[in-house]
């Protein structure tokens, strides 16, 4: 059997939002029994098939790569992280629901990834709000996740969701959120299902294929 092509897709956020949980969910359709701390990074993978259910149906590896989430803007501390942002595809970027600072990091997050925050002091927040400008040219898929869903009481839940949605906005990136314990928020054709299918799909395209749908020629 020929070895199947790969896409490099990061996960961050910040420690304790759920990222491990997130992803074996992904890669095993399981429930996490007893999560720890990540340290530095780990790989997972996920079997995908892009265009499912079309002629152009293919077969394709997800690495899932899940970075440690301590937070920090030290030189020291990004380089140490740097190492694992080369040759990304996409972007999953991973918050707690009920953490709305967690929230807040995935800005730095991105644009630490994507290279962008090129100055620690740099600033990021302007009067309480951020530039989405900063985002306004990026190229690499996006997808935003909120974990935890099911600890948001009822009657919080429109005003949780209400703010997360701009937080995706920001990103033009879609939202998916979910309970990492309970794997019907991702079950086979649920909306969630859909939009990371979707997200995937997207993923796979800007690596492998030019606009005009002509394969362009993969890097090792």
């Amino acid at each position: 059997m020929a070895a199947l092509d790969r896409v490099k897709v990061l996960v961050l956020g910040d420690s304790g939002v759920g990222k491990s949980s997130l992803v074996h969910l992904l890669c095993h359709n399981q429930v996490l029994g007893n999560p720890s701390w990540t340290v530095g990074c780990s790989v997972d993978v996920r079997i995908h098939d892009y265009k499912e259910g079309t002629p152009e149906e293919k077969t394709y590896y997800i690495e899932l790569w899940d970075v440690g989430g301590s937070v920090g803007s030290a030189t020291s501390v990004k380089s140490t992280r740097a190492v694992f942002y080369n040759l990304l595809n996409g972007i999953i970027l991973v918050h707690d629901l009920t953490n709305k600072k967690s929230s807040q990091n995935l800005y730095r997050w991105s644009l630490e990834a994507l290279n962008r925050d090129v100055a620690p002091t740099g600033v990021l927040v302007t009067n309480g709000d951020y530039d989405r400008e900063q985002f306004a040219d990026n190229q690499i898929p996006l997808l935003v996740i909120g974990t935890k869903l099911d600890q948001i009481p009822e009657t919080k839940r429109n005003e949780v969701l209400t703010r997360t949605a701009f937080l995706a906005e920001d990103f033009n990136a879609e939202e998916i959120n979910l309970d990492c314990t309970n794997p019907r928020y991702l079950a086979a054709g649920s909306s969630n299902a859909v939009k990371l299918s979707r997200f995937f799909d997207k993923v796979i395209e800007k690596r492998y294929f030019l606009r005009d749908g002509n394969q362009v020629c993969h890097f090792s």
